[in-house]
Formats: C-alpha cells, sequence, structure tokens
C-alpha cells in the first residue's frame, strides 16, 4: 500500500532554561494510506509532539516528515485534528462550529454547501437536530462527536487524534470507538492516534507502536490483522489478550520497569 505518512530518522528537543531537552531521538515510522495507526508510551515521552511535526506546527531539529512523499514544511489543510478537550466555541451553535475548517480552507464555497456538509456529518454522529444548541448544552460525547465532525468536515486526508476519548466515561468511549469504525467507512481517511488506553488502540487500530522512554523512538509495532467494523467484544478473545499483554510488557520497558524486550510482532 502506498505509504501516506513518512517519520525517517527524526529528533527534537525544545529550549529550556537548563539546556536541551530532547524529546524525540531518530524516530521512524510509515503509516500506509487508509490506515489506522495508535501511537501509545510512557507520559512525556513526546507523542504529542509527533503530531504537530505531522501537522506542520513545528519542525524537527533533523530527519524527515513526509505527506504523499512531500517534505512537511508549513501547516497541512489535509490534515484534521480532534483533542481530548473538544474546544468548542460557546458564542457559535454546533453547525457553526462544524463549518468552522470550511470558513478558513476553503472560503469561497457557498454558505449552502459548506452547511449541507456539516448538516450530513451531524447526521452521521447521531446529532441530527442539535445544529442549532450551543456547546454547553450538549453532553461532554455529544460535544466529541461534534469535535468529530468539525476535524472532518474539509475532508482530510490525515486525521490526528490527540487522546480524544479520555475524559469520557468508559460507555460514552466505547460508544464513540464504534462510532470511528463507522467513519473509516463512510468518510475514509488515515488515521494517527495519540492514547494511554491499550484496549482503545487495539480495537481501533490496523498498526499499534510502542514508543520508548525519553528521548523517544520506535520501540515496538504490533499489526492488529482484524478487519473492521470491529465488535466490542473483541476485545475480550484469546488474541486481543495476547495483543494487550505484548502491549503492557513494552510499556513497562519504555518506563524502564523490566519486561522481556522483543522487537516483533
Amino acid at each position: 500500500m502506498t505509504k501516506l505518512i513518512e517519520i525517517k530518522g527524526v529528533s527534537h528537543s525544545y529550549k529550556t532554561a537548563a539546556g536541551p531537552l530532547p524529546v524525540l531521538k531518530d524516530l521512524s515510522l510509515s503509516i500506509a494510506e487508509g490506515d489506522f495507526c495508535a501511537v501509545v508510551g510512557p507520559s512525556g515521552c513526546g507523542k504529542s509532539t509527533l503530531t504537530r511535526l505531522i501537522a506542520g506546527l513545528m519542525f524537527p531539529d533533523s530527519g524527515e516528515v513526509l505527506l504523499h512523499g512531500e517534505q512537511v514544511k508549513s501547516p497541512r489543510k489535509s490534515v484534521g485534528m480532534a483533542f481530548q478537550n473538544p474546544v468548542l466555541l460557546e458564542w457559535r451553535t454546533i453547525l457553526q462550529n462544524v463549518i468552522l475548517p470550511l470558513e478558513i480552507v476553503a472560503p469561497r464555497m457557498p454558505k449552502e454547501q459548506k452547511e449541507e456538509r456539516a448538516r450530513a456529518l451531524l447526521a452521521m454522529v447521531g446529532l441530527q437536530g442539535f445544529e442549532g444548541k450551543r456547546p454547553s448544552e450538549l453532553s461532554g460525547g455529544m460535544r466529541q462527536r461534534a469535535s468529530l465532525c468539525r476535524s472532518l468536515v474539509h475532508k482530510p486526508d490525515i486525521l490526528i487524534l490527540d487522546e480524544p476519548f479520555g475524559a469520557l466515561d468508559a460507555f460514552t468511549r466505547e460508544d464513540l470507538w464504534q462510532l470511528m469504525h463507522q467513519l473509516r467507512i463512510d468518510e475514509p481517511f488515515t488515521a494517527l492516534l495519540i492514547t494511554h488506553d491499550l484496549r482503545e488502540s487495539v480495537y481501533l487500530a490496523d498498526q499499534v507502536v510502542v514508543l520508548s522512554g525519553r528521548p523517544a523512538t520506535t520501540q515496538f509495532v504490533l499489526d492488529i490483522d482484524v478487519p473492521g467494523p470491529r465488535p466490542i467484544d473483541m476485545l475480550y478473545s484469546m488474541q486481543a489478550v495476547e495483543w494487550l499483554a505484548q502491549l503492557r510488557n513494552q510499556i513497562e520497558i519504555a518506563q524502564g520497569r523490566g519486561g522481556e524486550k522483543d522487537m516483533t510482532a
């Protein structure tokens, strides 16, 4: 399959009063077009830094970030992003919040066409009838659904998800996991998910990448060869239990707490 995202030997440090703080070191990974990749690792190992590099919001000290074979040198319109905090604007309705990216990347698109696209997405995620509501009138799960619509409204090639379900209760989180599988069918995209939830990574991803402790590099890659959409009870299968055990072992290694290092999946 065509590689849509390629990270080649990327290293990056932050400037601090005490000197450079290395966050990523010689990190490499690739994501094929249409794939869903989850990235897990210890807290503070540079997972969110990786998303900013892919989105073109910052640039590596060394190495290359390529999208469609072209080096990322500026923010990319072809990237959609959703975060743990939906950051919806209270002075705008849900429909207006979803339309916002189109106002930026497609200012000449007729208003009616923008609204039609946004309404279709809101209906797809079960928010039909809530278009005129303000963010404060919706539950946390509903706000996150609206945020997902906003990240997809301009039909991005790449969807970056930075712990978007982390603050939700377990039932709402699993409901949105299932929604993500349906969105992959209805709105095809290539995804990079940052998460601390190993069950989430196994349920959603085609590939799970474990980053080492800081400065992070690619420590382990696990392929999840289960076609989607996946039933939620797949997480209770013997295969899923084995995958989760492998990932837990790798996280312990990344945290310096032992485990048996195994670079194959």
